[in-house]
């Protein structure tokens, strides 16, 4: 995979569902640190920030204390499909 170990870069909903903000996640080979860029869905603050790497990650605005959280995609599309069926009743 090259130089990083993990990569990923998304777009991030706000608290009404709207796409608001994104963050990306760059983590070394080697590293146990993440780099991340992110804009706050719900300020729209943009940040660069250097963070220990876990998962699940998440990161806390520095704006408006929310929280962005980065969830496996697997558990992103579960969530989805959660939702879509809770709609269709």
């Amino acid at each position: 995979m090259g130089i990083y170990s993990y990569i990923t870069n998304r777009t991030i909903t706000n608290e009404a569902g709207e796409a608001a903000g994104k963050i990306r996640v760059l983590v070394k080979n080697g590293s146990a640190d993440a780099e991340t860029d992110y804009v706050c869905p719900e300020c729209k603050k943009s940040e660069h920030t250097v963070l220990p790497w876990k998962k699940p990650f998440s990161v806390k605005c520095s704006g408006c204390g929310h929280t962005i959280k980065v969830l496996s995609i697997k558990s992103e599309m579960k969530k989805e499909k959660k939702k879509a069926k809770e709609t269709q009743k």
